[in-house]
């Protein structure tokens, strides 16, 4: 049985990540991995949808002008080779990091791996094997989770890896859950003429934001005539061959061509045996951590699987944190993710700086916000969204009240600049 000093699970951003810089450090160090590189974040999440948006936002500007009668005519996107170029970038990344891995000595093994003890892993595929390892980092992230009824059946009622393989626009769309997997989906068939329909059980889309952000994002959405149902749960969807049904808990009913179903994430932890290794689990199976991402003295779970940010990029860097944590470094409890962009490559990007409100009103109740709003100020940036249909959003800053002031002053002809 061959040993190594660290054993990742899970090759997506985290499980990379963890593995070349543990390979860097001087460790033998092998990556599981059951099916592509690269995790939901190159295959079948971020990477494909931001290419599809990027490849689509020209379009948001052309129908702002359009509206104001600044150009006429039409614009088709070619469905067949968006999607040929993005399988191509996929394959070629999937390629660089093969090569990349390689180059630093990471053993990468393809397989189902479940533990066998605290200390033994069972790789099974087409070479079932067994490794030895001294620490384990479980990275291997969340999948597409549904409730019953709502079970996609991959023809009409689509997941979101179903809905980027599509070949062409639909008619029109119901999506059941408005966070930001939903909202993005939303924007990129919205922009080739899709008719959508957003429905949320919560009070409010975007219900993982701050109020504010969820108000100005959903008056922004309904202005391009999106139907936005909030506070109702979706009862049932029924394929009826030519649409999809979506019936309400109040029995009102939409009938579209497709319907997405994006009410949230479970992790990837079934079949992994972690029980066996001591690790314990909650709700669905999120791996439980402490705040060193240890779910045992030599078990480490990082990324999705830990249920704390589900962001590819906090993965990378948990990943990296949990190598040097297990290499010995003096490193404080793991940092909350604060610098980030929600929606990206939306007409409605969500960007985050420091931490937001809800997590000082978990430390205590004197919160100090103030809210400034994006508005037109005539200057040349301004009047160039204007035309291109972006001048609406808001700043909110907010911070602990311990006695300092906080204000916001416009310095002409630039930006208004946060001030302590």
């Amino acid at each position: 049985m061959s040993h190594f000093d660290i054993i990742v699970i899970g090759a997506g951003p985290g499980g990379y990540a963890a593995a070349l810089l543990a390979s860097q450090r001087g460790k033998t160090v092998a990556l599981i991995e059951r099916q592509n590189l690269g995790g939901t974040c190159l295959n079948w999440g971020c990477i494909p949808t931001k290419l599809y948006l990027g490849a689509t936002a020209h379009l948001e500007g052309l129908h702002a002008q359009s509206r104001l009668r600044l150009c006429s005519g039409s614009v088709q996107m070619d469905m067949e080779a968006l999607k040929k170029r993005k399988n191509a970038f996929v394959a070629a990344t999937h390629k660089a990091m093969g090569v990349n891995l390689d180059k630093h000595g990471v053993a990468l093994v393809h397989g189902q791996a479940s533990l066998i003890d605290k200390n033994t892993v069972r790789i099974d595929g087409e070479n079932p094997r067994t490794l030895g390892f001294t620490t384990l980092i479980v990275a291997t992230g969340s999948s597409t989770n549904w409730f019953p009824g709502l079970e996609p059946d991959h023809a009409r009622i689509l997941d979101s890896t179903d809905l980027l393989d599509l070949d062409a626009a639909p008619a029109s769309l119901a999506i059941i859950g408005a966070g930001a997997i939903g909202l993005e989906m939303a924007d990129f068939w919205h922009r080739l003429g899709t008719a959508i329909h957003i429905i949320e059980a919560a009070p409010r889309i975007a219900p993982a934001e701050d109020e504010e952000i969820a108000q100005t994002l959903s008056g922004m959405l309904k202005r391009k005539k999106w139907n936005i149902v909030t506070g109702k749960r979706v009862a049932g969807l029924v394929n009826e061959g030519e649409s999809v049904l979506v019936r309400l808990e109040d029995d009102t009913q939409i009938r579209v061509d497709k319907a997405l179903v994006a009410v949230g994430r479970k992790p990837n932890t079934p079949g992994l045996g972690l029980d066996k290794a001591g690790v314990a689990m909650t709700g669905a199976g999120w791996v439980t951590t402490d705040d060193f991402l240890r779910a045992t003295p030599n078990v480490y779970a990082i990324g999705d699987v830990n249920g704390r940010t589900l962001l590819a990029h906090a993965a990378e860097h948990q990943g990296r944190y949990a190598v040097l944590h297990a290499l010995g470094a003096h490193l404080a409890t793991v940092p909350e993710v604060t610098n980030y962009q929600a929606y990206a490559g939306t007409a409605s990007p969500i960007n985050f700086n420091g931490l937001v409100r809800h997590y000082y009103l978990r430390q205590g109740p004197n919160v100090a916000q103030i809210q400034v709003n994006l508005v037109n100020r005539g200057d040349r940036d301004a009047s160039s969204h204007e035309i291109a249909g972006r001048v609406r959003g808001l700043i909110t800053p907010v911070a602990r009240e311990h006695g300092a002031r906080i204000k916001v002053v416009e310095v002409p002809p630039g930006p208004p600049v946060l001030q302590t």
